[in-house]
């Protein structure tokens, strides 16, 4: 058997995967089990930051894993301690606490959000406040905080204790709050498997001033649009707002598992020891080939993420058969005349890789893709759409 037949014999038939399987890459190329080149404009789903088979994150990986590959939480680590400095150092939260998913940095804040609640106003508070067309994870309770209903039907029951308001609708997170014990609100600044929308800067503003004001624990759901791919080091930052609880994953890894909640300094002693745990998080590999990460992620890089981003929204925005462009930085939302699953497949066959959000084509290119790289490959999408 190949690849693709041992796949679908022996690997749970949970993915709709394109008929391609990849093998090895450089930067923002890859290359197929044939050795067709592709420009990669998906990296793994916002992942790989800095591309594929990146230096000097290969050299801070392998440099740490002939050192010390695990340790668990039992004992102090290194490289753990200076990435949760340098992450509180940038942001201006106070303590972090390591995962190994976006889901499960997630399950972290609601966990500390609802304790903060109980603590403060009774246990009773436990109600969170998230948005329609959000998405949070694929745990039970991320699930349920989840504002889709298509993620919710064939799990239920789900974790109870969400609401959901409708995005960009100040009025009805006001209600909700009204009608309910709350102890946070969530949201996602650009909401990415909902088809790449980015809030409006009234909306969330006014949320976070309602969060103030009720003392709702403000959480930013940082897993797609955080590490650098908004422009900023976190979408949230785009905003002016300082939310208590930020959780991300995705790029911070560049590939290896890893999660992040990061608490401000109302929440930083909120979980105390025994009360959360993870036996892989802060993992000393994953943590050093982050904190390379995130070193690089500079005021130059940021400032070429968002010349890149002006380039293709300039460019797409008035491009034959694009209907709009929609997200922040680069993490982007084409809605297409022509079917997206047919763009996509096209774009494909001319060497090109592309995503999809709902009925959207995504486009989630690395942060330092070449310039040359990325107009070619914008180039063969406008030929696609425009067909």
């Amino acid at each position: 058997m190949n690849i693709k037949e041992k796949d679908k014999k022996y690997i749970a038939n949970t993915y709709a995967r394109f008929d391609l399987c990849l093998k090895s890459g450089k930067g923002s190329l890859v290359y197929d089990e044939n050795g067709k080149e592709y420009i990669d404009l998906g990296t793994g789903i916002a992942v790989n930051s800095f591309g594929v088979a990146d230096g000097e994150w290969i050299e801070a990986v392998t440099a740490q894993l002939n050192t010390l590959q695990h340790s668990s939480n039992l004992y102090y680590s290194e490289p753990c301690a200076l990435l949760a400095e340098t992450l509180c150092s940038r942001t201006g939260m106070s303590k972090v606490f390591f995962s190994n998913s976006g889901a499960e940095a997630n399950e972290c804040a609601i966990k500390a959000a609802r304790k903060y609640a109980a603590d403060k106003k009774g246990k009773d508070y436990y109600t969170i406040i998230t948005l329609k067309n959000s998405f949070h994870g694929r745990t039970i309770t991320t699930l349920a905080a989840t504002g889709q209903d298509v993620f919710h039907n064939d799990f239920t029951p789900l974790t109870e204790g969400f609401v959901y308001a409708e995005a960009n609708n100040l009025e009805d997170v006001k209600r909700l709050a009204e009608e309910n014990k709350c102890a946070a609100v969530m949201m996602e600044v650009v909401q990415g498997e909902g088809g790449v929308i980015a809030l409006d800067r009234d909306f969330v503003v006014g949320v976070a001033k309602l969060a103030e004001e009720k003392d709702l624990v403000l959480i930013c759901d940082e897993v797609q649009i955080g590490n650098g791919r908004s422009g900023m080091l976190y979408g949230y930052m785009n905003y002016g707002i300082k939310p208590d609880l930020v959780s991300t994953a995705k790029g911070l890894g560049n590939g290896l598992p890893l999660g992040a909640t990061l608490f401000s300094e109302k929440l930083s002693g909120v979980l105390g020891a025994g009360m959360h745990g993870s036996t892989f998080g802060g993992n000393p590999v994953a943590c050093a080939g982050a904190l390379n990460v995130i070193s690089r992620i500079d005021d130059k890089l940021l400032a070429e993420v968002r010349e890149k981003s002006k380039y293709i929204f300039d460019t797409l925005s008035c491009a034959k058969g694009v209907k709009s462009v929609s997200g922040m930085g680069l993490m982007i939302g084409v809605e297409t005349e022509r079917d997206a699953s047919e763009v996509i497949a096209e774009c494909m066959e001319r060497g090109v890789l592309p995503i999809k959000a709902k009925t959207k084509v995504r486009l989630l290119p690395a942060l330092n893709i070449p310039m040359e790289q990325l107009k070619k490959a914008i180039e063969i999408l406008m030929e696609v759409c425009a067909k």
